[in-house]
């Protein structure tokens, strides 16, 4: 039987975005934390309004540095000036942050895991990075939107922003693009037949070309109320943790529903989300499956998972029993094991924020160097 043809869409959105800058927040404070003390415990969240940022959590031990001076250079570096409705000079920064309750930390300073949860990592062999195609090319639409803003005669683009990209399948295989969405955030000196040529032309056009999906019937719709000014926190609350999907996988996998950001590696949704990421990556890279997802699950203060899932989708080259056992021999997944493999107790989850978690290769749980082992096992 011929496989069936179908629609796929991923959706990416700009640094500048509310709740990516919320997530970066989040981050820098994670960050400042571990720099001080790398066992710091961080469940940092954050709230930025028109004029105003919010920032609460749990945080052992309490940090010494000035939390209102990291907030607002964030906002500052991501392009906030009043021009934008946001001015980083100008807002107000409300500090809310608690140490962490003891109830957990008895747990956890055993090597359990900070909470319960199930997360999923996933790969597949539709790009060079193993990442759903429509998502990574949404990723590299916004990264070279935020390239062309830092340039002065692009001064007219504001910090928010967002596309989607819409890739037909044929099977598990893509045929080409079938439409990008893109909204830019611009000034009132631009037209918006300008910003339409300039988003193909200087963005579009010239990051997909590598991809081989464009064709002439691919469709590009910019900006389509007609005017994007008001944008940012002005027009929408932004909240750390709100763009999961776009932090993962796009939608091509499923979620168990936590988020990353501000939160310190004993959290398992973020570790763990990481390893099952470098697992499945590992296995799509030795040729093992087309595409794998693996599922940790995980209780509060257990070191080890209490399950571990894994799905091929028939995309499978070996017998799912010895794939299984393949994994379980050359990864350790217990959370220690995870914190330590994968050096997380640096300062390295500001970068994190941006333009997805996974599918770029300066983050440690990108690299495939449990290729060979797992091919070993299988043997």
């Amino acid at each position: 039987m011929a496989a069936s043809r179908y629609l796929f869409s991923s959706e990416s959105v700009s640094n500048g975005h509310p709740d990516k800058l919320a997530d970066q927040i989040s981050d820098t404070i994670l960050d400042s934390c571990l720099t001080a003390d790398p066992l710091s415990r961080v469940a940092c969240e954050c709230c930025v309004g028109a004029d105003f940022a919010l920032v609460c959590g749990e945080i052992s031990p309490q940090p010494q540095f000035d939390v209102a001076q990291l907030a607002k250079g964030v906002v500052q570096e991501v392009g906030y000036a009043n021009q934008w409705g946001l001015d980083w000079q100008k807002m107000q920064i409300y500090n809310q942050l608690r140490p962490q309750s003891s109830d957990i930390s008895q747990g956890v300073d055993l090597g359990g895991a900070g909470d319960q949860g199930m997360m999923f990592g996933f790969a597949c062999s539709e790009s060079p990075e193993l990442m759903p195609a429509p998502l990574i090319y949404a990723h590299k639409l916004m990264m070279r939107s935020a390239e062309l803003r830092r340039k002065t005669e692009n001064s007219w683009m504001g910090p928010d922003g967002k596309c989607q990209v819409t890739v037909e399948y044929e099977g598990y295989r893509p045929l080409r693009i079938s439409t990008v969405v893109f909204s830019q955030q611009h000034n009132s000196a631009i037209s918006n037949r300008d910003i339409q040529d300039f988003i193909v032309d200087q963005i579009i056009k010239p990051t997909l070309a590598e991809s081989g999906l464009l064709e002439r019937q691919s469709q590009f719709l910019i900006n389509r109320t007609g005017r994007f000014v008001s944008g940012g926190p002005q027009a929408d609350v932004g909240l750390t943790g709100r763009k999961i999907i776009v932090d993962s996988y796009g939608g091509a996998s499923r979620h168990g529903g936590g988020a990353c950001s501000g939160k310190d590696p004993t959290k398992v949704d973020r570790s763990a989300a990481y390893m099952a990421r470098k697992a499945a990556k590992n296995v799509v890279a030795a040729g093992l499956a087309e595409r794998c997802e693996i599922q940790l699950s995980y209780a509060i203060g257990e070191p080890e998972p209490v399950a571990i899932s894994l799905q091929t989708f028939n995309t499978e080259q070996v017998e799912i029993a010895l794939l299984e056992r393949a994994l379980q021999e050359v990864f350790d997944f217990s959370v220690e094991a995870i914190i330590q493999a994968l050096d997380l107790r640096r300062p390295i989850y500001r970068a994190t924020a941006s333009f997805g978690h996974f599918g770029r290769p300066q983050f440690s749980w990108e690299q495939c160097d449990k290729v060979e082992a797992l091919q070993r096992s299988i043997r």
